[in-house]
């Protein structure tokens, strides 16, 4: 399980991006995420990609792209801007795409009016990842979001389904299972969020809570009890062969060792 982690990279500039991805070769990581929220946006953001497509092809790499923070001043513009990133994607062969509606959905242009405009695109063929947060029904009271998944799966361009991360394993297996039971999504690859605790990670979640992210605060009270839920949810990911996407930062050796440790027997 250990040579399938994903890590994601969090980085303010090309200069911080270079000195993560030689950590990633030295430490011999080959599958990153390169997200898109905060800095890495527009400019940053595609010049992210050229960068890493000309000076670092042995990555196995999966582009977040937002329609939010990608939104160039209309619709038809986003829109235009997001099939040139496809067609370059899909002409090159060297990344996927996990397409997100982003934290604030935009009217008329989220994942489901895009992968429909996508649909009547004559000669693209592309595959993309969706993301899917099993936690907002029963923690955030947003009902929507099951069918919003049957309905990007039923446009036949989905390929893998990235899961929120959240602290509810009762509530992930109940999806899980609704999954399984529905043939169209057999052959879906899944992802699923994986934190790594610590007293800093906890501290900083206490202060500034990552928006619709549910996490016990029995967890956020109790290190120990982080600690044992990590190595729970890991187990869970094994049995349900879905692929842990490291989202805490790792980029040192005493980081790097700690991600490590939830899979070691």
């Amino acid at each position: 399980m250990i040579n399938n982690l994903r890590f994601e990279l969090s980085f303010k500039n090309i200069s911080q991006l270079e000195t993560k991805l030689n950590f990633c070769k030295f430490n011999n990581i080959r599958n990153i995420n390169i997200p898109c929220k905060g800095q890495i946006k527009k400019e940053l953001f595609n010049s992210t990609i050229n960068y890493i497509s000309k000076n670092f092809q042995e990555f196995n790499v999966t582009y977040h792209y937002s329609l939010y923070h990608q939104y160039n001043k209309n619709q038809r513009n986003s829109y235009q801007d997001f099939l040139g990133f496809l067609k370059n994607s899909y002409s090159n062969k060297n990344y996927n795409i996990l397409l997100v509606s982003g934290s604030i959905k935009k009217k008329n242009f989220d994942t489901i009016n895009v992968l429909s405009k996508i649909n009547k695109e004559q000669n693209l063929k592309v595959k993309l990842g969706i993301a899917y947060n099993p936690y907002l029904e029963k923690y955030y009271k947003v009902s929507s979001e099951r069918k919003r998944l049957e309905i990007k799966v039923s446009s036949g361009l989905v390929n893998s389904i990235w899961f929120q991360y959240g602290t509810d394993i009762n509530l992930l297996q109940n999806e899980i299972n609704y999954l399984m039971k529905n043939a169209k999504y057999e052959k879906l690859n899944l992802f699923g969020s994986l934190l790594i605790p610590s007293k800093q990670f906890i501290a900083r979640f206490k202060f500034r809570p990552w928006k619709e992210v549910y996490i016990s605060k029995n967890f956020l009270n109790s290190l120990d009890d982080f600690y044992q839920f990590t190595r729970d949810l890991v187990c869970f990911y094994k049995n349900n062969n879905i692929t842990p996407v490291i989202e805490t930062d790792f980029s040192s050796s005493e980081k790097i060792d700690s991600v490590y440790s939830f899979f070691r027997k």
